[in-house]
């Protein structure tokens, strides 16, 4: 860490500069600058895969070196070059502003400031490597105002206003800031301090539920990935000297991205524990995402796909690994709540159950194999259209699963399981990048045999996964069950206002070979035939059972672009879903980790 007295070569300082109209200000000062400098503000930030372009929120460049203005020639979307002398420290000053409230970008307004480094911080080109720093100034926010970030302070008050020390460009732009307001509460794990602050917090809160919990969770997951201290009961110490969560409370949210020693959130106050009430299904899934984000600190952020070495930010970083990175995460994130004891066997198989028959409601898994929807996530996973369940397929989701099936066929074969797969993957990549070939690598020592054929069906084909004969091998039982009619007729609606949306028909089904759309709005059917044909209009899509009696055909009455026209649809029959049950209940528990 460089002396107090000695600037760094590379120093911003943040402000807050008017809530109301949700702009910070920011002044970067370049110690030792080239000659021809380049300035560029990232594309994207780590962990959420899509061009968003933060460049369209900065405004009002200017740069000056002693009391000499200099022009700034922008040379692509992000970028700008300076020609100036290297032999003066070089400013420049500008204002972003910060209206998204999700933990992404950046936001401010009079109840409270949130930036990530990657919407606010030009970064230096030529120096990325070379020590930041970081002063944060209350400017005009409200007198009561706190900070919370991972940065390391270097001086600064009791509020938290001052110094920050980046050990380089990276780091700086992957520990967010929380700004305002806020509640705060503490634990430790694995020896190292944790800290949860959360913005919008309402009065019947119960922090001491969430931290215990958190802590639960913590601890699980630092054993899972430093095991080796349970022989003589000891712990490895986690990979960070501290670790921050930062939890924005909103009336409807849901979401998380990781960092190197801290993660942002988003949740439904509704989800938060309240103090002499049972917790319900919602705070059940904040825990999980808690897991989730928290494994990636492993996951991701230092064991993380070889094409992320070095963060190209202004463009895509292409990989096929995160059906591995987010997939296998979220194959985690519930298993560990159950090992943790936050959640028993039924809930965890409900989730486990969920999460099958999304799969399975999903025509585009027979189209995209899980490799395919990594590499097109900067296409296709974060813009979501009418189309998105026909042609794609979520590596979260699908991910997952193929972790289930390499899980369940280690432990039937062996005495591994993939625990040890990702431990040893830990220590052959020494917390760095990992290819393909090193899983291939570890799955062939581990199990003596390769499964080249295992993961070309599952990642890179388009098949249906084992999951059916797996699970029974471990004592689950598959009860087939009836599906809910929009599963039914291959439909996705929204019922509002007494009318019925159509918001996607699904590939093959029954709604598709009717000449259904997406943007319809079902506003009836017709009955019969001949005098007794009888018309009626739904309030909702289970009207259509109520109407429709035994008939197998009807006409839909649908309105699209004003024109009403009438469909042809035969209703299917029956379909089915999943439910499971611990049929044999030593051997789930064996399996889960009890």
């Amino acid at each position: 860490m460089p002396k107090k007295s000695s600037p760094a070569p590379v120093h911003y300082r943040i402000e807050v500069a008017d809530p109301h109209a949700h702009l910070f200000r920011v002044a970067l000062t370049i110690t030792q600058p080239q000659a021809i400098q380049l300035v560029s503000l990232p594309a994207w930030i780590p962990g959420s895969y899509l061009v968003r372009e933060f460049s369209k929120n900065l405004q009002k460049l200017v740069v000056e070196q002693g009391r000499k203005t200099l022009p700034a020639t922008q040379i692509d979307k992000c970028s700008w070059q300076i020609a100036c002398d290297p032999a003066q420290p070089l400013e420049l000053r500008y204002e972003v502003y910060a209206w998204d409230n999700s933990v992404r970008t950046a936001w401010l307004d009079s109840q409270r400031g949130f930036f990530n480094g990657t919407s606010l911080c030009l970064r230096v080109q030529g120096q990325e490597d070379a020590p930041h720093e970081l002063t944060l100034a209350p400017g005009a926010a409200p007198a009561d105002w706190q900070v919370a970030t991972g940065l390391t302070p270097l001086k600064n008050e009791r509020r938290g206003w001052g110094r920050y020390h980046a050990a380089d460009y990276d780091e700086l732009v992957d520990c967010p800031v929380e700004l305002g307001h806020f509640w705060s509460g503490e634990f430790k794990a694995g020896g190292a301090p944790h800290r949860f602050v959360i913005a919008g917090a309402p009065p019947s809160f119960d922090g001491s539920r969430l931290l215990a919990d958190a802590q639960r969770i913590c601890e699980t997951a630092i054993r899972f990935w430093h095991a080796e201290g349970r022989a003589t009961g000891r712990t490895g110490k986690p990979p960070f000297k501290n670790y921050l969560f930062l939890l924005n409370a909103t009336d409807d949210g849901y979401g998380g991205l990781e960092h190197r020693n801290s993660t942002a959130l988003i949740c439904g106050r509704r989800d938060l524990p309240r103090a002499g009430t049972k917790p319900g299904e919602g705070y059940t899934t904040l825990l999980g995402l808690i897991s989730h984000e928290y494994f990636h600190s492993w996951n991701v952020k230092r064991l993380r796909p070889a094409e992320f070495a070095r963060y190209d930010y202004t463009r895509e970083n292409y990989t096929e690994l995160l059906w591995f990175f987010e997939g296998f995460t979220s194959y985690y994130d519930d298993l560990l709540l159950r090992r943790a004891d936050l959640i028993d066997d039924l809930v965890y198989l409900r989730l486990l159950n969920k999460s099958i028959n999304q799969l399975q409601q999903t025509p585009g898994r027979l189209v995209q194999s899980v490799a395919q929807a990594s590499f097109d996530a900067w296409v296709k996973y974060y813009r979501v259209d009418e189309n998105t369940p026909n042609a794609t397929v979520s590596y979260y989701g699908k991910g997952a699963l193929v972790a289930l099936c390499i899980d369940l066929t280690l432990r039937a074969e062996g005495r591994h399981s993939l625990d040890d797969v990702m431990r040893a993957l830990w220590q052959r990549c020494s917390a760095g990048p990992m290819r393909e070939d090193d899983l291939l690598a570890v799955l062939r020592e581990l199990s003596g045999r390769s499964w080249s054929r295992e993961i070309q069906r599952w990642v890179h084909g388009t098949g249906e996964l084992p999951l059916r004969e797996l699970l029974e091998q471990h004592g689950v039982r598959i009860h087939d069950e009836p599906a809910q009619l929009a599963q039914r007729l291959g439909l996705r609606v929204a019922e509002s206002g007494g009318g019925v949306q159509v918001k996607t028909v699904l590939r093959g089904g029954a709604a598709e070979q009717a000449g259904m759309a997406a943007g319809d709005e079902w506003l009836g059917v017709e009955v019969g035939t001949g005098k007794s044909r009888s018309s009626w209009r739904l309030g909702k899509l289970d009207d259509l059972l109520l109407y429709a009696g035994e008939q197998e055909r009807v006409q839909a009455l649908v309105a699209r672009d004003r024109r009403l026209l009438s469909l042809p649809l035969k209703l299917p029959r029956q379909s089915t879903t999943w439910r499971l049950a611990a049929e044999q209940r030593e051997k789930v528990q064996r399996w889960l980790g009890r």
